[in-house]
């Protein structure tokens, strides 16, 4: 079936366009994770929705339609999700260290996320320096967690049609609701999701989403987008608690002056990063105090689950 009807509503442009209901969002939302659109159609999704800006009713039904496309996990414990899609541009990407953080404290971990991008250093790359490869099923991921590892899967091993809407980008040249529905993925039942962003106004619209599916998570301005806290100045850390926020929970950010800067790689390369990361582990460096901060905010976060 044609998506021309729901194209008419939400591609009228930022200031003319309609959100779509849950319904319908789920249903445009099913037949393009299903391959049941034509090219120029999911061109015309990405864009109309890049445009306009998803609602948080929209997000719902994209996510209804999303979470069963999902490859099956099954975590011995309470796990964590930490999405990982957009690398390191200027500053070394330190998500794979807040990862093996949390799993020294006993916690499954799920970092997701693109193997590569040309642009920047991926979590992916960080992991294989750390001799700690892609996961490539629910089998290997169960078994690294049995061993104490994070576990970091592809998003094209997890998702597959997915990451075919995110791979849209590439001939699109923007993104498109497809990388905000992958930041959102509860991709392990019962997790606890860090959802971080890069600009102000997803917010409100993000922590309009997490009332209205009454999820559990961990949302923070993210490092260059990616879900881990600054090195060099702690973001606030809002707690979420079934749908409503809980401030006992919730860390204010850092102000004022910083009086010393944390000591971290040159580079933003993998290999650079990964030596920093386990003179860290190893006790040899000082793991920045915000990411300290966010570690112990999580377990509290987590404890919650229960």
């Amino acid at each position: 079936m044609s998506i021309a009807v729901y194209l008419k509503e939400i591609g009228r442009g930022k200031d003319g366009a309609r959100p779509l209901s849950r319904d319908k969002a789920f249903d445009l939302m099913s037949q393009l994770l299903d391959g049941r659109l034509s090219d120029l159609e999911k061109g015309g999704f990405a864009l109309a929705m890049r445009i306009k800006g998803e609602t948080p009713e929209e997000l719902s039904g994209f996510m209804d339609a999303v979470v069963p496309r999902t490859l099956a996990l099954h975590a011995p414990s309470p796990a964590i999700v930490l999405p990982s899609y957009n690398g390191a541009r200027k500053l070394p990407n330190l998500t794979p260290l807040l990862a093996l953080l949390l799993a020294r404290e006993g916690v499954p971990v799920l970092v997701h996320g693109p193997l590569t991008d040309a642009a920047r250093t991926t979590s992916a790359q960080v992991f294989e320096a750390l001799d700690l490869p892609p996961a490539q099923g629910a089998a290997e991921a169960q078994a690294r967690w049995a061993a104490g590892q994070p576990v970091f899967m592809p998003i094209d091993v997890l998702h597959p049609s997915l990451a075919a809407l995110l791979a849209l980008r590439a001939v699109l040249g923007v993104r498109n609701s497809g990388h905000t529905l992958a930041k959102l993925l509860p991709a392990v039942p019962g997790a606890l999701r860090v959802v971080n962003h890069t600009h102000p106004e997803y917010a409100t619209s993000l922590s309009d989403f997490l009332a209205l599916t009454g999820a559990t998570a961990l949302l923070m301005r993210g490092t260059e987008g990616e879900p881990v806290a600054d090195a060099r100045r702690l973001p606030a850390l809002k707690c979420f608690v079934g749908g409503l926020r809980d401030d006992s929970l919730s860390v204010e950010a850092q102000g004022g002056s910083l009086t010393a800067l944390p000591e971290l790689p040159g580079g933003i390369d993998a290999a650079g990063t990964a030596r920093t990361i386990r003179a860290m582990w190893a006790g040899e460096l000082p793991v920045p105090e915000p990411i300290t901060r966010q570690v112990q905010c999580l377990l509290a976060l987590r404890g919650r689950l229960g």
